[in-house]
């Protein structure tokens, strides 16, 4: 019987990108496309384009939030918070 040895095995590390995350790159072209379309001169703008560039706008910024992970804690939370590390200190 054969069996397969290290040398024979081929492997190679794959970078796999999460479906969450973005790259620095990409966030900076998606912050950059944002601050191009508020830059813009939307007054001669028929509505539908304008439109589309609001939609254009909130698919960037909910696709922003999805990439980054931030921990949101509210006022309560943090006194409670300070509070415990206050009496534990």
């Amino acid at each position: 019987m054969a069996f397969a040895t290290n040398k024979d095995v081929k492997t190679e590390a794959v970078p796999v990108k999460t479906e969450n995350q973005l790259t620095a790159e990409e966030v900076s072209h998606l912050t950059k496309r944002v601050e191009e379309i508020r830059d813009m001169d939307k007054s001669e703008m028929k509505a539908k384009e304008r439109k589309e560039l609001r939609k254009e706008v909130k698919m960037i910024k909910s696709d922003l939030k999805k990439s980054g992970n931030p921990i949101y804690i509210g006022g309560a939370s943090l006194l409670l918070i300070i509070i415990l590390i206050l009496i534990l200190i």
